[in-house]
């Protein structure tokens, strides 16, 4: 461990923070009061950058009330998934109120099937600009999942930042489009650097991506005993040893091959399967407690598996290519060795 923090620079936008990015994803899921507390908390502990959604439920809300009077001291991404620039302007000004502020720092086009582009038929990024002009949004930023619209936009000079799942498990893929991002000056933001939850050791995670220079992982908070291991690695930051690289070697051994990333983007199922949680419990049952996993409601979940229409729309929309169908089969047949005891999984 060395006694100084990392920082990253995103790009041409020119923001310089700490190594450590709050994605703000999971804090829809706990009270006003937690978020708040967990927010502040992370801002006292050194990071200042947060990203958070529209589509992220009152995520935005629990910001805008945790940094309301501190604003100018940190850095806020939000994203919009809308399909027009009319839509989008609404989002934005939605957006602004939620947060308690009037601008944002990163306002990224959220996961679109297309690259949006000025004078396109979306409206999408002349709506942007027109934000940028009026000064509600200082940098235009894009997320995805998929490799050709991630592609599409670096190659574009449109955006300064790009938002893409990077984390040890990645191929040479991902790698190539971080090395491309730092080519054109393009900050890179690490979304999934824990996979999902499939990756649980914090410190390799982070020496991973400390690697890169141009990378600013976000990662995705709830508990205060997690947050608490991020804050920790602003003043001493695990680096890459013989250890954490044989841990590394050895998850993607484990993880090598089709497995589902948990991104969500397959939902929702016509039939109320949680795709995103079942069509990896396999991989949940091996790498984080089994009882977890085992619950009635997580049985009655999985189960929900046997009523598949194999309409294919899961499939469809998965931008991993996976034949999520077939994936769901084979995560439930694995399941119900283990609820028979044919299987031993991590207790």
């Amino acid at each position: 461990m060395r006694e100084n923090s990392v920082n990253v620079r995103l790009g041409s936008t020119g923001i310089v923070v700490n190594k450590n990015g709050f994605g703000a994803l999971p804090i829809q899921r706990i009270s006003d009061e937690a978020a708040v507390h967990l927010l502040r908390k992370a801002y006292e502990g050194g990071i200042r950058f947060f990203d958070t959604a529209r589509a992220y439920s009152d995520s935005e809300h629990k910001l805008g009330l945790a940094f309301e009077g501190i604003r100018e001291s940190l850095y806020i991404a939000t994203k919009s998934g809308a399909k027009t620039g009319e839509e989008m302007k609404k989002d934005l000004e939605q957006s602004l109120a939620n947060l308690k502020t009037d601008y944002i720092d990163i306002y990224q086009f959220h996961n679109p099937e297309f690259c949006p582009k000025p004078g396109d038929k979306s409206g999408l990024y002349d709506a942007a600009m027109e934000a940028k002009k009026a000064g509600k949004i200082r940098h235009i930023g894009i997320t995805n999942h998929r490799l050709g619209v991630a592609r599409e936009a670096i190659a574009s000079g449109l955006y300064e930042t790009l938002q893409f799942p990077f984390c040890y498990l990645a191929t040479e893929k991902e790698e190539e489009l971080v090395e491309a991002c730092k080519k054109a000056d393009m900050g890179f933001i690490a979304m999934k650097a824990l996979s999902g939850g499939l990756i649980t050791n914090s410190a390799a995670a982070y020496a991973h991506a400390a690697q890169y220079e141009n990378v600013l992982p976000i990662w995705g908070v709830q508990r205060e005993k997690e947050l608490e291991e991020f804050l920790s690695y602003i003043q001493n930051p695990p680096e890459m040893s013989e250890e954490i690289q044989h841990l590394i070697e050895k998850d993607k051994e484990e993880l090598s091959g089709d497995f589902c990333r948990g991104c969500g983007y397959c939902m929702p199922c016509p039939v109320g399967i949680e795709i995103n949680n079942c069509a990896r419990m396999s991989l949940l049952l091996r790498r984080s407690p089994s009882r977890l996993q085992l619950t009635k409601e997580a049985q009655e979940k999985m189960m929900k598996i046997e009523n598949c229409l194999h309409c294919n729309q899961c499939k469809s929309k998965c931008p991993y290519g996976l034949d999520t169908p077939n994936l769901l089969a084979k995560n439930l047949e694995d399941y119900k060795r283990v609820l028979a005891g044919e299987v031993s999984v991590t207790e």
